[in-house]
């Protein structure tokens, strides 16, 4: 045993004495030189390099969480969606208003009370959670409630609220906690709805100066103006209109009473008054459109009348639409003794609100406004109520996804 001890000792001793002649070397002070300066520059170097952002499970997932205040009408999400932007919804938490009780996203179920309110959405449920895309009056809400999936139909930013009258607004608290999840990021830059004015190489002058300007009463007489036009087949034409949240309206008192008993039934506000008959090609409107609040329904709405066309641009019918806001009543000049309805003088705020509501769902194509030869800047009604115009008229062209009318 002493022996092993002795021999490592002197191993020791032999391999500290080797160390040390190492160390006094010319080569190895210039390695201990190199290594010193690697422990010294390594560091620096660590901090001048870029950090690795670690990114949460929520973002890295593309998922977004924005908290809704129930006691504004809308909140900006600050978030600019793409269109063709696929999004997942999920929302959770509470919301009561004062002296009720608590509800969910998905709102509370309506009663007959709600059909004297006035709602964003007039058959959602009473404080549901809705989006919206832009702030404009035509921005149509659509209902997202506990869990929706929806692709973006046009650029722009995106707005959260509830199903909520003002007053309802005023004594809300309480919040929903929603999540957005990117599903597929979609192709076009996050801009607003296009609107600028597009080339209309298949409108001919002549076509166009033929179409007629005005539609008229069952008398003949002149009355409201032709300021849209459609390019488009029935089945587009109707679901745009759709789609951006136009109504049919009843064709006769018969149905006015049968939607009226339906929808107060279902506890959903009735908005399919009819309107009256104009002609235009020989006949009465072939369809009756209304975008308007319930309780303002029978003084105030935006309306319009819609005749199919003899005339066609690329294959497809043209559809000539005459637009009016009716903002109250006045008496009718061609019989003193009964009211009719009194429209905004300025009947171009009308036809751009058309075009705001439709351009929305991004299903027109190309828009533009074209001034006829002989454009209406000044006429009544066939009431007598007058309007002026700058003469232009909108032409749309609906997005075609079928060859077949």
């Amino acid at each position: 045993m002493n022996r092993i001890l002795t021999s490592n000792k002197a191993f020791a001793i032999f391999f500290g004495a080797a160390v040390v002649e190492l160390t006094t070397n010319r080569c190895m002070g210039l390695l201990r030189r190199l290594i010193l300066t690697m422990v010294l520059v390594f560091p620096l170097l660590l901090l001048a390099a870029p950090a690795t952002k670690t990114v949460p499970s929520s973002q890295s997932s593309h998922a977004l969480a924005f908290d809704v205040d129930p006691s504004k009408s809308w909140n900006d999400t600050q978030l600019d969606l793409r269109q063709g932007e696929r999004l997942r919804f999920d929302a959770i938490g509470m919301v009561v208003y004062r002296h009720g009780k608590e509800f969910g996203p998905d709102g509370k179920r309506r009663g007959f009370g709600d059909l004297v309110r006035n709602y964003a959405l007039p058959d959602a449920g009473h404080g549901a959670l809705i989006a919206r895309v832009g702030s404009s009056e035509g921005a149509q809400p659509l209902f997202i409630g506990e869990s929706f999936e929806w692709q973006v139909p046009v650029a722009g930013r995106l707005y959260l609220g509830l199903n909520q009258s003002a007053k309802d607004a005023e004594m809300a608290s309480g919040n929903f906690h929603v999540t957005i999840a990117v599903l597929n990021a979609g192709g076009s830059l996050p801009t607003p709805p296009a609107k600028p004015e597009t080339p209309m190489a298949t409108v001919s002058r002549k076509l166009f100066d033929e179409l007629p300007r005005r539609a008229s009463d069952r008398g003949g007489k002149l009355g409201d103006m032709v300021n849209v036009l459609l390019v488009g087949y029935k089945d587009q034409v109707l679901e745009v209109f759709k789609t951006a949240g136009w109504v049919q309206v009843d064709s006769s008192v018969e149905g006015t009473m049968l939607s009226a008993l339906s929808d107060t039934l279902a506890r959903k506000n009735y908005l399919t008054m009819p309107m009256s008959r104009l002609y235009l090609f020989g006949r009465s409107q072939d369809y009756g459109l209304v975008h308007a609040e319930p309780l303002k329904v029978a003084k105030s709405r935006h309306h319009l009348r819609l005749w199919k066309s003899t005339y066609e641009l690329d294959g497809r019918p043209l559809w000539c639409v005459a637009a009016t806001h009716d903002v109250g009543f006045e008496r009718d000049k061609r019989v003193k003794v009964l009211p009719t309805h009194k429209i905004d003088p300025n009947v171009d705020q009308e036809r751009e609100y058309v075009h705001e509501t439709l351009a929305a769902t991004g299903l027109v194509t190309e828009s533009s406004h074209i001034k006829p030869s002989l454009p209406v800047t000044e006429a009544v009604t066939a009431s007598g109520g007058e309007f002026h115009s700058d003469g232009r008229e909108l032409v749309l062209v609906l997005r075609n996804d079928t060859t077949q009318p």
